[in-house]
């Protein structure tokens, strides 16, 4: 079954709020209790305290992150969560550099309205570009 199209969307408008607080708690409470996050095909974190500290990964990296929300694609196999990560990796042994990254993830909803699985996708390589020499911003 798919979910409402508009209940998605404020899904996904409370899941961004969530990336953007700094409560990586917050994050996992949008993950069914064994719900899976992966990124980049990596090992899945799985189980809402696996998430929170995925989530925890990012938020201590960027202490002054943005997620913006961008498109949200409903289908009937699942649905698509495009963001883009803002911000400056000054956390401990960060290199000081702005990162701005845009990505998707694909998720699985339950029955429970919460993500079942989420597969998160970035170009990595670019990451790691920014994160080494900063984002090349339009002046």
């Amino acid at each position: 079954m798919t979910p409402d199209p508009d209940q998605l969307r404020d899904f996904a408008r409370r899941y961004t709020a969530a990336w953007c607080s700094q409560d990586p708690a917050s994050v996992a409470e949008h993950y069914a209790p064994e719900g899976s996050l992966t990124i980049n095909g990596g090992t899945p974190s799985v189980g809402r305290a696996a998430v929170t500290e995925a989530a925890r990964s990012f938020m201590t990296a960027f202490p002054d992150m943005q997620v913006l929300m961008g498109d949200l694609v409903v289908r009937d196999g699942g649905t698509e969560y495009h963001w883009t990560l803002v911000g400056t990796n000054t956390g401990p042994g960060g290199t000081g550099n702005r990162v701005r990254i845009s990505g998707f993830e694909e998720w699985t909803i339950g029955d429970d309205g919460l993500i079942a699985d989420s597969q998160g996708h970035y170009d990595q390589a670019e990451y790691d570009r920014q994160l080494e020499h900063g984002v090349d911003e339009p002046g």
